[in-house]
């Protein structure tokens, strides 16, 4: 009946269809064209809310790994719709990854939110999440990787406007195999440098390096908006000082052809 229905692109008959189905067959496995429907229609939300059934009864009947992949494709589904829901979704399947020891699938989950997390502005989470990226990472060692999320930290932590964290979060760092002397290590290092100098030039100096620019687009996007408090200060020109050692004289002589065409009084 659900496939007449869907063939007669009736999709509400047919949902009602396959929802009486699945609960014949108690694991709602068939879902899946029900989902295929509500996609069709634009009904997102609803789609994703019933994938999120059929993970959780996947995990009761003791298929992590597929309960996982599920809350992936509802996070797939939902992203570009509600990103604060996808979000939710990827978080939720790294839990169960991890819970697998699948951390490699865990990662690649959290990398996902935390990406969305700094595309909308939610930078508290954001930083959060990078930390449990990098931590994973650390566990699995994989330590270049691991550089690399601490320059995502760092961005994310300055775009907060928390020095200190960002500070914070290098120095321990320096515990990561081979990142004390690393290029990820010495730019940082001039990154901070610059921002606490309130330099905006070189801040974006170091922004502008090939180990910022490419980057994922959400973290190099924040390199290239990184503005230092107070607006920043800029380099001298190499002509400001005799700039500034002519511009008194100039002022001053202007002000004496004043005094003299005014010396006899105004009759």
């Amino acid at each position: 009946a659900a496939v007449a229905f869907k063939n007669a692109k009736q999709y509400d008959q047919a949902r009602e269809a396959c929802l009486r189905e699945a609960e014949a067959h108690e694991n709602n496995k068939a879902n899946v064209p029900c989902i295929v429907d509500l996609q069709e229609m634009q009904r997102l939300p609803e789609a994703v809310q019933l994938i999120e059934k059929a993970s959780m009864m996947y995990l009761e009947n003791g298929t992590p790994d597929t309960a996982a992949i599920a809350l992936e494709r509802a996070g797939k589904l939902i992203e570009n719709v509600s990103p604060e829901k996808a979000v939710q979704l990827y978080q939720q399947a790294a839990s169960v990854f991890e819970n697998e020891e699948r951390l490699r699938q865990a990662l690649e989950m959290l990398g996902k939110a935390s990406r969305l997390l700094v595309r909308g502005r939610r930078l508290d989470e954001a930083a959060l999440s990078l930390q449990k990226e990098k931590s994973l990472y650390k566990e699995i060692e994989n330590y270049p990787t691991c550089y690399k999320k601490t320059i995502a930290q760092v961005l994310v932590h300055l775009h907060r406007n928390d020095y200190v964290a960002a500070e914070r979060c290098v120095r321990e760092s320096y515990s990561i195999p081979g990142f004390n002397g690393s290029e990820d290590c010495a730019a940082l290092e001039q990154l901070l440098e610059g921002y606490d100098q309130q330099d905006q030039d070189q801040v974006s100096e170091v922004c502008n390096l090939p180990l910022f620019k490419y980057m994922d687009n959400d973290y190099a996007k924040l390199g290239l908006t990184l503005v230092v408090p107070g607006g920043g200060i800029k380099k001298k020109s190499p002509n400001a000082g005799q700039d500034k050692a002519r511009g008194p004289a100039t002022v001053g002589s202007h002000a004496d052809e004043e005094e003299d065409e005014y010396s006899g009084g105004l009759c």
